[in-house]
């Protein structure tokens, strides 16, 4: 599928690329006020992933501390997967945020059913039902990465609600720089947590590595969150946001390692030059891989911007690093329906 053709069919979105002019398209429209219910219930998880340790912290403190309450908002904090926590490992048997597509939210349990899809049933309950009106109203997944992306927003969709937020943070961080990621999956196929709800993200924050809480990481992610429940008490009170643009990493594709046609094993590791430079253009030529041998493995393929470059958790699903292309979004002012 052309990464764009979802986004493409709503006439009120202005996208454009910053990739080669042939490959640009815009589409102009007239942007409309919208207006939302009020929020009243958001939910803060971590843990999804059990090593990614910043999630877990969070909700432990928010936990201490009775957070439980940002104005009218009921605020549910979950540690989304406390048996891999307690094991420190991603997952016990599979991939929790592999689990929320409709298929298998719908399908039966059975004792053989691998401890996550339990999971993953159990927090469709708590935090859905997927796709319905009883959903909470808003969802922050918090992961870590080890790759270096600083502070991401992960959408499935074109989400005004959320995407607003990300435009308050990104104005009002005192770190930077603040990112979207726009993947490109329908909501029934849509298969990690944030899904479940009525407005969701994931957010992912690194570099840091699996098991381990680096208070740099542990700070921007809390400011984070202080801002996206700062923003949650304004647009309850009446505040009107205003539309605008904002950029965002649109995914194209992932790029494996090269491998041993016999063995499978990889041949090649991240090429320094690539190495902790997530977001930075990368053109054809540039050095993507450097051999066990020491040659230079170069890009092939039209202008893109990598990520999630050499994420660990990666390397079972045959990813070296992910493209994308830059698209600004052009959002309509909102406010709460008075």
């Amino acid at each position: 599928m052309d990464p764009l053709d979802h986004e493409l069919q709503n006439p009120n979105e202005i996208i454009s690329h910053s990739a080669p002019a042939d490959l640009s398209r815009q589409i102009n429209g007239c942007m409309e006020h919208v207006s939302f219910p009020p929020l009243s219930r958001f939910a803060v998880c971590g843990g999804t992933h059990g090593n990614e340790m910043t999630g877990v912290y969070v909700v432990r403190e928010m936990k201490k501390k009775n957070v439980d309450k940002v104005g009218r908002v009921s605020v549910m904090t979950v540690l989304s997967n406390p048996e891999a926590v307690h094991l420190c490992r991603r997952y016990v048997e599979t991939d929790l945020n592999r689990c929320f597509t409709d298929a298998l939210l719908s399908a039966p349990l059975t004792a053989s059913s691998p401890h996550e899809m339990k999971r993953a049933h159990e927090l469709n309950a708590l935090l859905g039902p997927k796709g319905s009106q009883q959903a909470v109203n808003l969802l922050c997944d918090i992961h870590n990465t080890t790759a270096n992306m600083g502070v991401c927003f992960i959408f499935y969709h074109f989400d005004w609600l959320a995407l607003h937020i990300y435009r308050y943070v990104q104005s009002k961080i005192s770190f930077g720089p603040v990112r979207a990621i726009q993947f490109h999956t329908p909501l029934p196929e849509a298969y990690s947590l944030e899904s479940v709800s009525q407005n969701g993200f994931a957010l992912e924050v690194g570099p840091q590595p699996t098991g381990v809480v680096r208070a740099d990481i542990y700070n921007m992610t809390t400011e984070t969150l202080d801002l996206i429940m700062e923003w949650i008490e304004k647009f309850n009170s009446g505040t009107v946001f205003e539309g605008g643009d904002v950029e965002a990493f649109s995914q194209t594709r992932a790029l494996d390692y090269p491998r041993d046609p016999t063995t499978d094993e990889i041949t090649a590791a991240i090429h320094p030059q690539l190495q902790d430079n997530d977001f930075k253009l990368l053109r054809a030529g540039d050095p993507i891989f450097q051999s066990f041998t020491g040659e230079a493995v170069k890009y092939e393929g039209e202008e893109a911007y990598p990520f999630f470059v050499n994420e660990c958790a990666y390397y079972e699903k045959k990813v070296a690093f992910q493209l994308a292309q830059k698209i600004t979004i052009r959002l309509p002012s909102i406010s709460v329906k008075n």
